[in-house]
């Protein structure tokens, strides 16, 4: 699992194995804590819900974050560029290029981006997030550290979860030199990937999950037309979804007129697999964020954070 890099990016030892994490006794607690936090971190905004149904729109909000957070104005091959986004995303498969004109058109359009002339060049145009999606992606990436946080409490994770905005930056800049094995670790998950690349896909995931387990019953049938009240997508789009899960082994299209699916044993065992990697990955960037956080914070005499308790938040 890409350990040999990991570690010559964290420059030294991971703290967490990737089969540390994936065999923990708790990851199913671990995984309820993040399904909850994901979802609610959806289902009480419509309009974000609605911005990011579009497949690909996702990785877009990381990827700006990431990228901007690791600009150098006296470095002109780190500038935010529209060429730069598409060649960070071409390495997760968005390869499209008018495909990422769209999606730049439309989040400019909502007021999550902005076009501004390099102050060192006013022929370039950079790309600039604003207050809503540095505002999201805080909460976006807080949700990911709740599962972690679940397993390993001893770990100190309060300044992500504590949405400490200079942490957020912090934290991101650290992400940029992860992004190549990041999307190498994405490209062994082809259960996710299918959910992914789906408009809505692990909104419609995560939701149908998060129903599974709340069931009293493992092997209930879970009405996944639920999914598509909950977040305003159609019930065709999600019933073909569901039909290209059952393709794949992942469910079991049941009830009458087809209406409910059984989560089947590969579902869990992919998703747990997914969840661990992207824990593996986070866990090792925070290392390296934290260690640049204790250092700046260091005269301070502490790194805890006002509201760091972590007890209410996962």
């Amino acid at each position: 699992m890409e350990r040999d890099e990991l570690e010559r990016l964290v420059g030294g030892r991971l703290r967490l194995t990737f089969d540390e994490i994936l065999n923990h006794p708790r990851l199913p607690e671990a995984r309820r804590a993040y399904l909850g936090s994901f979802v609610h971190l959806y289902e009480g905004d419509p309009f974000l819900v609605r911005l990011l149904l579009e497949a690909g729109r996702f990785l877009v909000f990381h990827s700006v974050a990431v990228l901007e957070a690791a600009q150098d104005p006296s470095r002109r091959e780190t500038w935010f560029t529209v060429a730069a986004l598409k060649q960070q995303l071409a390495m997760f498969g968005h390869a499209s290029s008018r495909q990422v004109d769209h999606l730049v058109a439309r989040l400019r359009e909502v007021g999550f981006l902005e076009l501004r002339r390099a102050p060192a060049d006013g022929r370039v145009r950079l790309l600039a997030s604003t207050d809503k999606l540095r505002t999201h992606h805080t909460e976006w990436l807080a949700t990911h550290y709740v599962p972690l946080a679940t397993l390993f409490p001893d770990h100190d994770y309060s300044p992500v979860l504590a949405r400490n905005r200079a942490f957020h930056v912090l934290h991101c800049r650290t992400c940029f030199p992860f992004g190549p094995v990041s999307a190498r670790l994405m490209m062994t998950l082809p259960d996710t990937l299918l959910f992914f690349m789906h408009a809505a896909g692990p909104l419609i995931q995560n939701a149908v999950l998060m129903a599974a387990m709340d069931a009293a019953d493992p092997n209930a049938a879970i009405p996944y037309v639920e999914a598509a009240n909950r977040f305003g997508v159609s019930r065709t789009h999600v019933r073909n979804l569901m039909s290209d899960a059952e393709s794949a082994g992942l469910v079991k299209i049941t009830g009458h007129g087809g209406r409910s699916i059984l989560i089947l044993p590969r579902f869990w065992a992919s998703y747990d697999r997914g969840l661990a990697v992207w824990m593996y990955l986070h866990d090792a960037a925070h290392l390296v964020a934290m260690r640049q956080w204790t250092k700046e914070h260091a005269g301070a005499g502490t790194t805890a954070l006002p509201g760091s308790s972590l007890t209410a938040t996962v």
